[in-house]
Protein backbone atom coordinates (compact mmCIF):
# COMPACT_ATOMS: atom_id res chain seq x y z
CA UNK A 1 0.00 0.00 0.00
CA UNK A 2 2.81 2.74 0.91
CA UNK A 3 4.56 1.39 -2.49
CA UNK A 4 1.65 2.51 -4.39
CA UNK A 5 1.37 5.97 -2.63
CA UNK A 6 5.04 6.46 -3.36
CA UNK A 7 4.42 5.69 -6.96
CA UNK A 8 1.88 7.69 -7.53
CA UNK A 9 3.47 11.00 -6.04
CA UNK A 10 6.33 10.27 -8.13
CA UNK A 11 3.69 10.17 -11.24
CA UNK A 12 2.17 13.36 -10.03
CA UNK A 13 5.61 15.53 -9.86
CA UNK A 14 6.52 13.57 -13.26
CA UNK A 15 3.48 15.02 -14.91
CA UNK A 16 3.85 18.48 -13.51
CA UNK A 17 7.15 18.89 -13.85
CA UNK A 18 6.84 17.94 -17.65
CA UNK A 19 3.65 20.44 -17.80
CA UNK A 20 6.28 22.98 -16.07
CA UNK A 21 8.60 22.38 -19.07
CA UNK A 22 6.73 22.21 -22.24
CA UNK A 23 4.12 25.39 -21.04
CA UNK A 24 8.06 27.47 -20.54
CA UNK A 25 8.91 26.47 -23.81
CA UNK A 26 6.05 27.02 -25.74
CA UNK A 27 6.93 30.67 -26.34
CA UNK A 28 10.24 29.54 -27.64
CA UNK A 29 9.10 27.33 -30.09
CA UNK A 30 6.71 30.25 -31.56
CA UNK A 31 9.29 33.13 -32.07
CA UNK A 32 11.49 30.21 -33.98
CA UNK A 33 12.36 30.89 -37.74
CA UNK A 34 10.36 29.51 -40.42
CA UNK A 35 13.42 28.35 -42.39
CA UNK A 36 14.31 26.05 -39.99
CA UNK A 37 10.93 24.40 -40.28
CA UNK A 38 11.26 24.41 -44.11
CA UNK A 39 14.46 22.48 -44.38
CA UNK A 40 13.17 19.68 -41.98
CA UNK A 41 10.56 19.43 -45.27
CA UNK A 42 13.69 18.32 -47.25
CA UNK A 43 13.23 14.87 -48.62
CA UNK A 44 14.70 12.15 -47.06
CA UNK A 45 17.51 11.27 -49.47
CA UNK A 46 18.92 14.88 -50.07
CA UNK A 47 19.35 14.77 -46.53
CA UNK A 48 20.87 11.91 -46.29
CA UNK A 49 23.56 13.03 -48.94
CA UNK A 50 24.22 16.07 -47.65
CA UNK A 51 24.86 14.41 -44.20
CA UNK A 52 27.43 11.97 -45.87
CA UNK A 53 29.47 14.43 -47.64
CA UNK A 54 30.60 16.34 -44.42
CA UNK A 55 31.16 13.87 -42.58
CA UNK A 56 32.52 11.72 -45.61
CA UNK A 57 34.80 8.65 -43.76
CA UNK A 58 37.21 8.18 -46.73
CA UNK A 59 37.76 11.87 -46.81
CA UNK A 60 41.35 11.37 -44.57
CA UNK A 61 42.36 8.25 -46.53
CA UNK A 62 45.28 6.94 -47.76
CA UNK A 63 46.97 4.91 -49.82
CA UNK A 64 50.54 5.07 -48.20
CA UNK A 65 49.16 3.96 -44.46
CA UNK A 66 46.54 1.34 -45.96
CA UNK A 67 50.10 -0.37 -47.98
CA UNK A 68 51.81 0.19 -44.90
CA UNK A 69 49.46 -1.52 -42.65
CA UNK A 70 49.02 -4.35 -45.06
CA UNK A 71 52.56 -5.20 -45.22
CA UNK A 72 52.74 -4.58 -41.46
CA UNK A 73 50.26 -7.61 -41.24
CA UNK A 74 51.93 -9.60 -43.75
CA UNK A 75 55.38 -9.37 -42.03
CA UNK A 76 53.75 -10.35 -38.76
CA UNK A 77 51.69 -13.57 -40.39
CA UNK A 78 55.25 -14.65 -42.10
CA UNK A 79 57.49 -13.90 -38.95
CA UNK A 80 54.65 -16.27 -36.96
CA UNK A 81 55.01 -18.73 -39.47
CA UNK A 82 58.90 -18.63 -39.57
CA UNK A 83 58.54 -19.40 -35.70
CA UNK A 84 56.20 -22.12 -36.10
CA UNK A 85 58.50 -23.53 -38.82
CA UNK A 86 61.76 -23.54 -36.72
CA UNK A 87 59.87 -24.69 -33.93
CA UNK A 88 58.64 -28.31 -35.74
CA UNK A 89 62.22 -28.20 -37.01
CA UNK A 90 63.99 -28.08 -33.55
CA UNK A 91 61.63 -31.22 -32.17
CA UNK A 92 61.96 -33.69 -35.53
CA UNK A 93 65.93 -33.08 -34.81
CA UNK A 94 65.49 -33.51 -30.87
CA UNK A 95 63.20 -36.58 -32.11
CA UNK A 96 66.20 -37.60 -34.67
CA UNK A 97 68.78 -37.23 -31.82
CA UNK A 98 67.43 -39.61 -28.89
CA UNK A 99 66.52 -42.14 -31.52
CA UNK A 100 70.48 -42.07 -32.63
CA UNK A 101 71.01 -42.16 -28.64
CA UNK A 102 68.55 -45.05 -28.03
CA UNK A 103 70.93 -46.85 -30.66
CA UNK A 104 74.27 -45.66 -29.40
CA UNK A 105 73.09 -47.14 -25.86
CA UNK A 106 72.48 -50.72 -27.90
CA UNK A 107 75.46 -50.18 -29.47
CA UNK A 108 77.65 -50.25 -26.27
CA UNK A 109 75.53 -52.63 -24.80
CA UNK A 110 76.26 -55.22 -27.38
CA UNK A 111 79.65 -54.74 -27.04
CA UNK A 112 79.94 -55.53 -23.61
CA UNK A 113 77.68 -58.56 -24.30
CA UNK A 114 79.87 -59.83 -26.83
CA UNK A 115 82.96 -59.28 -25.18
CA UNK A 116 81.67 -61.14 -22.10
CA UNK A 117 81.19 -64.13 -24.41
Amino acid sequence: MNYEIIAQIILFGSTVGLGTIIFRKIPLLITLPEDIVEKEKEPLVLRLKNRIKRNNPLRDFSYNIFLQKILTKIRILSLKTDKKTFYWIKKLREKRHRKKMRENDNYWEEIQKSTKE
